[in-house]
């Protein structure tokens, strides 16, 4: 079992650690503040490194998710080696083309840091 750090998850649907798991609520319900949670927790309690790849994102959630990981510590400005966190987008102003590749980027991203720096990796696409 993989331990989030968020109780409710842990307790009542634990996730399984090496597994995949589907989140799926209406628009409002919460998604992007559990997926910003869950980076922090990661974060802060497995030294794990998280990749976000938003597919169709609104311009003000991408700038909201960068601030609060930026705020948490999560994101080092000053020293980018040290960050938790790799972020890509494919915002609503861009076109099909460059949102369907964000997938793809965020999966060669997460497997770079499985593969070539040996870390655990926590892979969001949203």
């Amino acid at each position: 079992i993989f331990e989030t750090g968020i109780k409710v998850v842990d307790l009542l649907a634990p996730y399984r650690r090496g597994g995949k798991i589907g989140l799926f609520g209406g628009a409002g319900v919460g998604k992007t503040v559990l997926i910003m949670e869950l980076i922090n927790n990661i974060a802060k309690a497995h030294g794990g490194v998280s990749v976000f790849g938003g597919v169709g994102e609104r311009t003000r959630e991408g700038n909201d998710l960068y601030m609060e990981m930026k705020e948490s510590g999560v994101i080092n400005e000053d020293n980018l080696g040290e960050s938790k966190v790799a972020l890509v987008y494919g915002q609503m102003n861009e076109p099909p083309g460059a949102r369907m590749r964000v997938g793809l980027t965020a999966l060669t991203m997460a497997e770079y840091f499985r593969d070539i720096n040996k870390q655990d990796v926590l892979l969001f696409i949203d």
